[in-house]
């Protein structure tokens, strides 16, 4: 078997102009453990060695979802370069929604251009299956990194916010929003690089595409989602905003701004309310970084930051941020039973109430009998 070390070394023919490292200095991102840990195989993966069309050396499985499984492989036409190949899972090739959530990725990752965004590779025309074909980017997700860590020193979590506002700012500057955005979405290299992934709920910022409602985990991720996103109304940048506002809370805290066991619960949470004051569970924050996150999830997006750079001209100067008190004007949570944010206990609201509709319609023909 080839030397791992060797094939890691090879080109991927990535440009950095200037080799930008925005992550330089930040001790969390230096320190990265060798792997990451994965879930278990759902299905039958590739084996070391293997060479898929003729062309990619299988030398390892580098993730796994419920969508697709990640492999490390050594491209033999482009002079052993490592590239990754994601592989959709069998039941996602079979149902057409989770199959086009696959090809969106492919088609909008293939269209963004950026140091900060994961970048598509072309393709062979003919595939012995469908696969994508993308950089190999040799480090940990935020989301492991936030699990060794917990919280993040306030000048850190500024930071890597801030980055992620230029990665996001690239997106929105092509008329693409990203609408997924959460810690294992956002991979912090070796390079001390920072790079954006997973365009499968991408959309064009006029599209006019709304979130499907449903019981399936394919309209994003309920912890981070806006509330526009919860209550299926019209997605814009400030969605994205948003998403990064509870990023930026859980780097600043260490927790989730909305807790709940259902995550749909929490959902419906930030639809009726406000999280937490960060400085309660923080209280080693300054009221600058407070203000930020708070602004960045206020529940209107009127209310938010309007641009990632207005954002991210906060993020970088927070000494400028003047502080407007948000804090002190944060209102709990009330409970609203709502169909879109409680969908079991809707389900069984309105399997119930059908239930009683038939029983009621049985009687009144045995009446009339």
């Amino acid at each position: 078997m080839t030397d791992v070390s060797a094939f890691e070394r090879a080109p991927t023919g990535r440009e950095m102009p200037g080799n930008p490292r925005p992550l330089a200095g930040i001790a969390c991102c230096a320190d990265l453990p060798e792997r990451e840990g994965l879930p278990p195989a759902v299905e039958k993966e590739y084996e070391p060695g293997e060479v898929l069309d003729g062309r990619f050396v299988i030398r390892e499985v580098v993730g796994r979802s419920m969508m697709a499984t990640v492999y490390r492989a050594e491209d033999q036409d482009r002079d052993g370069a490592v590239v990754a190949i994601k592989v959709p899972l069998m039941r996602v090739e079979s149902d057409p929604v989770s199959y086009g959530r696959f090809q969106r990725e492919e088609r909008i990752g293939s269209a963004l251009s950026d140091p900060l965004l994961l970048r598509f590779i072309p393709a062979p025309a003919h595939r012995s299956r469908p696969y994508i074909l993308m950089e190999y980017l040799d480090g940990c997700t935020l989301a492991y990194v936030l699990h060794r860590t917990r919280r993040l020193p306030e000048a850190d979590a500024l930071r890597i916010a801030a980055v992620i506002c230029r990665a996001l700012g690239h997106m929105h500057g092509r008329q693409f929003l990203h609408r997924d955005l959460k810690p294992g979405n956002v991979m912090i290299c070796r390079d001390q690089r920072l790079c954006l992934m997973d365009f499968g709920l991408a959309a064009e910022v006029d599209t006019g595409f709304s979130i499907l409602a449903g019981l399936t985990p394919l309209f994003g991720t309920p912890e981070y989602m806006a509330p526009e996103q919860v209550r299926n109304k019209g997605n814009d940048v400030r969605t994205d905003i948003y998403s990064l506002g509870v990023i930026l809370y859980q780097m600043l805290t260490g927790a989730l701004p909305f807790q709940s066991e259902d995550p749909w619960a929490a959902a419906q949470m930030r639809v009726t309310g406000d999280p937490v004051a960060p400085r309660s569970l923080n209280p080693g924050l300054t009221p600058q970084a407070e203000e930020i996150v708070l602004r960045a999830m206020r529940r209107r997006p009127a209310d938010r930051y309007q641009s990632v750079d207005a954002f991210r001209a906060d993020l970088e100067a927070p000494e400028r941020v003047h502080v407007t008190g948000l804090s002190g004007r944060l209102r709990a949570p009330r409970w609203r039973l709502s169909l879109q944010g409680t969908p079991i206990l809707s389900g069984i609201i309105i399997g119930v109430a059908a239930l009683l509709g038939m029983v009621g319609l049985f009687l009144v023909l045995m009446r009339h009998r």
